[in-house]
C-alpha cells in the first residue's frame, strides 16, 4: 500500500523505483510489475506541510513525467513483442496521452499557487491528482532525455544543498535535476512532433514550450541551470557519459540521441536565463 506524502514521483501508480548507488555516485532506476502498489491512499492533507522548495522540485517532476510521456516515441514505432517480452515503457499512446494532458492542465492552474501558498487545499488536491495521473501516463508510455540527464546530475553532486530540504549531505533533488535540462531537451525533440510540443505549451498556458518552462521555473524558484547546482563546462563529458548509461530511458526518446546531442543539451542548460 502506497501513501505518498509529496506530490511528485507518482510512485503510487507506477512500476518504477529510483535509488542512489552511493559508492558509484550514481542515481538510477529499476522497474518491475510487482513494484506497482496494490492500493494507494492519495490524501492532499498529507502534503500541506511540504516546504515550498520541495513542492517546486516535486512539481517539476510531475510536469516532466507528463511532458516526456507525451512527447515520447510513439508506441507504433516499436517492434511488436509477445506480452511476456514487453517492457513497461511502450511509447506515447492514446491512454497515456489522456493522463499526461490532464496532469498538465492541473499543474497549469495550481503549481505556482501550491508553491506560494502551501495551505491552499484546492491547489494541493490538484497537485496530488496531477502526480498520480502523470504516473499513470509515464508508467505506461515512459520518460526520456530529461530523466536520463537527471541521474548523473543528482548522482555527481558536490556541495549543493537546496533550501527547504533537511540539512546534511549535498543533494540535487530528483525533480530539480530533471527540470534543469528539460527545456533544452524538449527544444531538441521538438522536430519529432511539433504539434505535440505546441499542444503541451497550450495546456500549460502559453504558445512556446521553452518559454513556458523558463517562466514557470523562475516563478517557483528552480535554480538557473546546472551551473547553479555546481556544474561547469568541464563536467559536461562526465554528465554525458552518465546519461548515456540510461539506455532504458533514451530508447523512449522520439529522436535518436547521440553523445554530441546530449553534450549540446547540457551546455545550453548551464544557464537558463
Amino acid at each position: 500500500m502506497a501513501v505518498p506524502t509529496t506530490t511528485g514521483t507518482g510512485a503510487e501508480s507506477t512500476t518504477v523505483c529510483v535509488l542512489d548507488v552511493l559508492e558509484l555516485k550514481l542515481k538510477t532506476g529499476i522497474s518491475h510489475a510487482r513494484l506497482r502498489p496494490t492500493l494507494a491512499v492519495v490524501d492532499p492533507l498529507l502534503t500541506v506541510t511540504q516546504p515550498p522548495e520541495v513542492t517546486a522540485a516535486s512539481g517539476m517532476d510531475i510536469l516532466c513525467h507528463a511532458l516526456e510521456s507525451y512527447t515520447a516515441k510513439p508506441y507504433t514505432a516499436f517492434e511488436a513483442k509477445e506480452p511476456a517480452a514487453r517492457v513497461p515503457y511502450c511509447g506515447a499512446n492514446p491512454v497515456a496521452d489522456m493522463w499526461a494532458e490532464k496532469a498538465m492542465a492541473l499543474l497549469a492552474r495550481s503549481l505556482r499557487t501550491a508553491v506560494a501558498r502551501g495551505d491552499d487545499l484546492e491547489a494541493r488536491t490538484d497537485m496530488a491528482l496531477a502526480a498520480t495521473f502523470a504516473g499513470m501516463g509515464f508508467g505506461n508510455a515512459g520518460v526520456h532525455i530529461p530523466h536520463a540527464n537527471a541521474y548523473p546530475i543528482a548522482g555527481g553532486v558536490r556541495d549543493f544543498r537546496p533550501a527547504g530540504y533537511p540539512e546534511g549531505e549535498p543533494l540535487v533533488p530528483h525533480g530539480m535535476a530533471v527540470a534543469l535540462t528539460a527545456r533544452e531537451a524538449l527544444r531538441f525533440t521538438h522536430p519529432s512532433s511539433p504539434e505535440r510540443h505546441r499542444r503541451a505549451a497550450e495546456l500549460l498556458g502559453g504558445d512556446d514550450l521553452p518559454s513556458v518552462l523558463t517562466a514557470l521555473m523562475r516563478d517557483i524558484g528552480i535554480p538557473n541551470g546546472i551551473a547553479a547546482v555546481g556544474y561547469g563546462e568541464g563536467d559536461i563529458d562526465t554528465l554525458v557519459a552518465g546519461a548515456m548509461k540510461q539506455q532504458r530511458l533514451l530508447a523512449t526518446a522520439p529522436l535518436p540521441v547521440a553523445q554530441e546531442d546530449l553534450a549540446a543539451i547540457f551546455s545550453r542548460s548551464l544557464s537558463l536565463w
